[in-house]
């Protein structure tokens, strides 16, 4: 549906980006998709593609293999991959979340040595901050680093690591220094083909199936002190620079997925027969659809306003708390709505309405669970 307030975001040169997104996502992506849901994970091939369209470089500087645009650019991507229902590849993770750690507080050596690969699709990074026992509370990281001579030798484990079976490298949060609690936390570059790195189960999961995500563990493997980002015992300062984007990331893609629910939502009861009419000629119905439709458009302008703040180095990460406490909550709360209205067709796998409703759920849980959100802005008032 057309929505009423227009868009300002975007120019002519982010739409066009969007037709190719588009296309790319309509003739590549969504054909093969039930077939890499079956599998529990992504090919390489469709890493290499997505980098041959920029789709991994949008924001990474041109110096570096990328295209050298703001987050504008990677949020046309993760608008279209929540309007199209695609969870995975989890290009969102290596690309919008990892890369920009890389960029911002990784070396000019650094920058050059691997924001190329992962540009062109052809290295495949994750992130492994959550550990076993330890949930949200990087405080309380118990992976450790010991540095002798010019390596660092890392023991512990990591759970809940999108990408883990199928990338190359893992940007790792680990203690370098555990009295010092979080001051002692640091990031370091980790080869997951390194000795004494390994892989455990693909964790099976209620939604988001096409998206591996794994189980670690470092038996003391050996990184070299060149793949140290941003400074030893500087990793949560690191991080906490980079919690913003992250939950941004997640409102972009929460807004569009209810959008595009609300969409399939509106087409499906309009063609519904029940009782004489359609499902939408209910006054239930349509209260509830008015509902929805309302709380989407004011969320919209916000989100944008959001995006465009960050573009300029502007957002805080108050603001973004709230964005991605927001947004979550309303996906939720949309896509079961629509859900309902679908009857039992809504519960059926193959319907879209139902992978939405699946693979939207964990985005209330990761980036900072929602509870940890509202501490956030809570503390702040």
């Amino acid at each position: 549906m057309q929505f009423g307030l227009p868009r300002t975001l975007y120019d002519a040169t982010h739409e066009a980006f969007r037709d190719t997104v588009v296309r790319f996502l309509r003739a590549e992506v969504l054909p093969r998709y039930a077939g890499w849901e079956e599998e529990g994970r992504t090919p390489r091939d469709i890493w290499r593609r997505a980098g041959e369209i920029g789709l991994l470089g949008c924001s990474i500087p041109e110096a570096h293999g990328g295209m050298g645009g703001d987050f504008r650019f990677d949020a046309v991507v993760l608008e279209e991959l929540g309007r199209h229902g695609v969870a995975a590849p989890a290009w969102d993770m290596h690309a919008y979340i990892v890369a920009p750690f890389i960029t911002h507080a990784g070396t000019e050596e650094q920058r050059r040595a691997w924001l190329p690969g992962m540009a062109a699709g052809e290295v495949i990074a994750a992130i492994g901050l959550t550990e076993p026992d330890g949930g949200s509370d990087l405080k309380a990281l118990r992976t450790t680093a010991r540095r002798q001579g010019d390596r660092y030798v890392v023991d512990g484990a990591k759970t809940f690591t999108t990408n883990g079976h199928i990338a190359d490298y893992v940007l790792l949060a680990v203690k370098t220094d555990p009295a010092r609690g979080a001051r002692g936390l640091s990031l370091l570059w980790t080869p997951l083909d390194a000795p004494g790195v390994t892989r455990g189960r693909n964790l099976r999961k209620i939604g988001n199936k096409a998206q591996d995500t794994a189980e670690l563990f470092f038996d003391g493997v050996e990184v070299p002190a060149g793949n140290l980002i941003g400074g030893e015992n500087e990793g949560w300062r690191v991080l906490m620079e980079g919690l913003a984007q992250e939950r941004l990331v997640v409102a972009v893609r929460s807004v569009a997925i209810a959008e595009a629910a609300l969409d399939q939502t509106l087409a499906y009861v309009k063609g519904r027969k029940a009782f004489g009419g359609t499902v939408f000629d209910f006054q239930n119905t349509q209260f509830r659809l008015a509902e929805m439709a309302a709380d989407i458009e004011v969320a919209r302008p916000f989100v944008d306003g959001c995006v465009a703040a960050h573009a300029a180095g502007r957002l805080d990460a108050v603001t973004a708390a709230k964005a991605k406490l927001w947004t979550t909550e309303l996906a939720d709360r949309v896509l079961d709505a629509c859900l309902q209205l679908h009857g039992g067709y809504g519960y059926i796998w193959d319907m879209p309405i139902a992978r939405a409703w699946a693979d939207a759920r964990v985005h209330r849980i990761y980036a900072g669970t929602n509870e940890i959100m509202k501490y956030i802005i809570g503390r702040s008032l």
